[in-house]
């Protein structure tokens, strides 16, 4: 399945949603197209609401779910996954 998300900025983001998402059960694969700001997730479909929450929960809202202030709320939670991503990173 592909959920289109918003805020995805870099690799840190990508390896947040890859490690967030792994921890679901039923969850076999989790792809990150930062360009596309999209994420690609082998699961079940029945499990798509499950992703999609855990992304927003991550701060990754599924794109057009947000508006206003929860988009404000949800921007500031990807850029505390943008840096834990980057402290994160073996250099």
């Amino acid at each position: 399945m592909r959920i289109e998300v918003e805020n995805i900025k870099c690799g840190g983001c990508a390896s947040s949603i890859r490690k967030g998402l792994l921890v679901l059960d039923g969850v076999r694969e989790v792809e990150v197209d930062i360009e596309a700001g999209a994420v690609d997730v082998e699961a079940d479909d029945a499990l798509r609401n499950d992703v999609a929450g855990k992304l927003a929960a991550m701060g990754y809202p599924e794109t057009g779910s947000v508006q206003g202030l929860k988009s404000a709320g949800a921007k500031a939670k990807s850029f505390v996954s943008c840096a834990v991503g980057r402290m994160n990173k073996p250099e």
